[in-house]
């Protein structure tokens, strides 16, 4: 594995493998305004919330690299603290790509890149009319890293109001994260999009107490078939089904035939049993998967 010691690249080198690694990054798409009510609009995706209660955003206009100048959205937040950060979706991401142009001062990139500029309710900077949620924020703090090319400007964004498009609410009045059709940032011209295809769920531990993967047997700890991943859905459960459940899962005709099939070729029975639990948690049927790998 090749090892790469900062201080050996240049600031364009390593902006190249921060941005290729660290990905995917949510968007956020800007909008301020300067002490003449000058509009601005920028996306970046240095950007993430950071707290609740408080709600905070986090985003950072860095220097550039290039010159080491800074860009229009700090110099317009040290003179009205105030934003909208507008969140990014499939639908406008050309456009918001197209605000990120190093238009002059005083150039409004709402005009530029054809995006619908509505009044805020709260502050003066205006909402993205497309953005599918749209945040009112006021600037508590920016926070400067440095004043060298490259160097972040944390500006910690209070969110105030939240806007939300009714047409990504499911029947339940809440996001349906398949319809809000989000897209990230990857490295260079890339970027990726969050459809239905490619969205899963991960069950999460923090309600309960799992077994750990330090406590499957051997055997499983060191399948051939079972992944990381499978091991993690199988360490998540919070006990082991008991020997009754076990033994009556093992009558299922499907599992009873492939012990039947496999009686004195041991090796073989594991196997098959082994990938039939991966089946299982492919599917999400974790306790049965337990089942099958203890028959």
């Amino acid at each position: 594995m090749p090892s790469i010691n900062i201080a050996d690249l240049s600031p364009l080198e390593i902006q190249y493998y921060l941005n290729h690694a660290v990905a995917p990054r949510p968007i956020c798409l800007a909008s301020t305004v300067d002490g003449k009510g000058n509009v601005n609009l920028s996306p970046f995706s240095f950007f993430n919330v950071f707290s609740v209660n408080p709600p905070i955003c986090v985003f950072s206009p860095s220097r550039r690299v290039r010159d080491n100048t800074t860009k229009h959205t700090l110099e317009n937040i040290k003179e009205v603290p105030e934003c909208v950060i507008n969140i990014v979706n499939y639908n406008i991401v050309q456009q918001v790509s197209l605000s990120s142009v190093e238009y002059g001062k005083g150039v409004n990139e709402f005009i530029k890149s054809g995006l619908t500029s509505v009044a805020s309710t709260l502050v003066k900077p205006p909402r993205v009319a497309e953005s599918p949620v749209q945040f009112e924020c006021v600037i508590n703090e920016v926070i400067s890293l440095g004043d060298t090319p490259g160097a972040g400007n944390l500006v910690i964004a209070e969110i105030k109001i939240i806007h939300i498009n009714e047409n990504i609410l499911g029947a339940d009045g809440k996001i349906d994260q398949a319809r809000i059709d989000l897209v990230a940032r990857l490295g260079g011209d890339w970027y990726c999009r969050i459809t239905e295809d490619n969205l899963f769920k991960v069950a999460k531990p923090n309600m309960k107490i799992g077994i750990g993967v330090d406590a499957l047997p051997f055997a499983i700890r060191n399948s051939k078939v079972l992944t990381g991943n499978n091991l993690g859905q199988l360490g998540n459960l919070e006990a082991f089904p008991d020997d009754d459940d076990v033994e009556t899962y093992a009558q299922l005709p499907e599992i009873k035939d492939l012990l039947d099939a496999t009686i004195g070729d041991n090796q073989t029975r594991e196997l098959q049993l082994h990938l039939k639990a991966k089946q299982l948690l492919d599917e999400e049927r974790v306790l049965e998967a337990m089942m099958v790998l203890m028959v």
